[in-house]
């Protein structure tokens, strides 16, 4: 059956948005945890404490201020610089969906904070220019660029225009501030970009789990309704029939009840074949799942127009591998080209991305999921390879015996 075949004849219910339901299978436990883990790393206290690990950096500034001040001005400089902290952890837990107003008023607080740790810290305050620098990207991404320059200049010029600061111009120029801003500041569009990328991801998933179940609810409807319709229609009319020549033509009424029993068991029968097909994993199935998978992370899928080429007996095995493969293509290969090539014996999946397979793990072992790959492939007396292809991107390719030979 051609995958395209497949996916044509599925019925199709729209949605409110206009388009058109997927047909796809609900997400499992695992992809479901993995949309719940990546929400509570991306909100609440999680992310507050994860900005708060960062300004440790703080205590330069903190140093810096108890060498410069004494006294009174000591005391206002950590003031200064504990509700610097304080703001900038605000501005981090309302995060990039918080009101214009609200945030542009915080962060005139976070610059004012800045300036006024200017004459108690003096050239050590602009290290808080890193965490201004973060906040400007995280809010306004490429737009930041001006801003990020133009801080990156100040701590460049500023201490070497006041002199009471350095003792030579030499030691104006002493410090890595000014190219620790711009690289902090790609740093922090990278994880930006990474977070946005793992938030839309996880908000496809959560859609295409709730379309999916709703989908499969409307195909064991209309399956069983297939399947029993017309069966308990005829058991129906046979029992009638037994019922009122029961007692003129007692053998006929028991040949009927014998073909009511019959049909009983035979629809029973497809009923249970029904729900253990919904439980299994297919290549066809996968290989719509995956392309609508992919779409939804703006990925192009170059997969083949059917699976007729499979050795049967893979199909199952194959499945496995698509679903696991094309996983992490989204999750971790930032790719825009996902391609799957298939034979009677060997299934080959390969993407353009950076060449960095999410399913290994540290020292380059195999993580959970190509180690479980490699159980199933190795059960069925197969091999699995999977590494960095060439100019560029990651390669799955399995190969399994066929035929006599498996």
């Amino acid at each position: 059956m051609r995958v395209a075949e497949l996916d044509l004849a599925v019925p199709r219910r729209p949605i409110p948005s206009g388009g058109v339901a997927p047909v796809i299978e609900p997400v499992d436990p695992a992809q479901a945890g993995w949309v719940a883990t990546q929400r509570r790393w991306t909100g609440g206290w999680r992310r507050t404490a994860l900005a708060a690990m960062f300004l440790v950096y703080l205590a330069y500034v903190g140093q810096q201020v108890a060498r410069y001040s004494g006294g009174v001005g000591e005391i206002v400089g950590y003031v200064v610089l504990g509700a610097f902290a304080g703001v900038y952890l605000l501005i981090v837990t309302i995060g990039r969906v918080a009101p214009a107003r609200t945030w542009w008023i915080s962060f005139g607080a976070l610059f004012a904070l800045f300036c006024a740790e200017l004459p108690f810290a003096r050239a050590g305050a602009f290290v808080m220019c890193l965490y201004i620098t973060v906040v400007l990207v995280t809010r306004l991404g490429v737009r930041a660029l001006p801003a990020v320059l133009g801080l990156a200049l100040a701590s460049l010029l500023v201490p070497a225009l006041i002199g009471p600061w350095h003792q030579s111009i030499g030691d104006a120029f002493d410090s890595v501030t000014p190219v620790a801003i711009p690289i902090v500041a790609v740093a922090a569009f990278g994880i930006l970009r990474i977070v946005e990328g793992n938030q839309a991801l996880a908000t496809a998933r959560a859609e295409l789990e709730r379309l999916g179940a709703e989908n499969e609810r409307n195909r064991i409807a209309r399956d069983l309704h297939d399947l029993l319709g017309h069966s308990l229609t005829t058991i129906t009319v046979k029992a009638g029939l037994a019922h009122r020549i029961g007692a003129t033509d007692p053998e006929r009424a028991l040949q009927e009840m014998a073909e009511v029993e019959a049909l009983a068991r035979r629809s029973l029968a497809d009923v249970r074949a029904a729900v253990s097909d919904y439980r299994q994993v297919t290549l066809t199935r996968e290989l719509v799942t995956a392309r609508e998978i992919l779409r939804a992370a703006g990925v192009t899928a170059d997969f083949p127009g059917a699976v007729d080429v499979v050795d049967p007996a893979n199909h199952e095995l194959f499945g496995w591998i698509v679903r696991e493969g094309v996983t992490n293509v989204v999750r971790h290969a930032h790719a825009t080209v996902c391609t799957v090539r298939l034979g009677a014996g060997s299934v080959e999946l390969f993407d353009d991305g950076i060449g960095r397979d999410g399913g290994v793990g540290e020292n380059g072992a195999a993580g959970n999921g190509l180690q479980g790959l490699g159980e199933r492939v190795a059960l069925a007396g197969g091999r699995v390879q999977a590494g960095p292809r060439e100019p560029h991107g990651w390669r799955l390719h399995v190969t399994v015996p066929t035929g006599s030979r498996r």
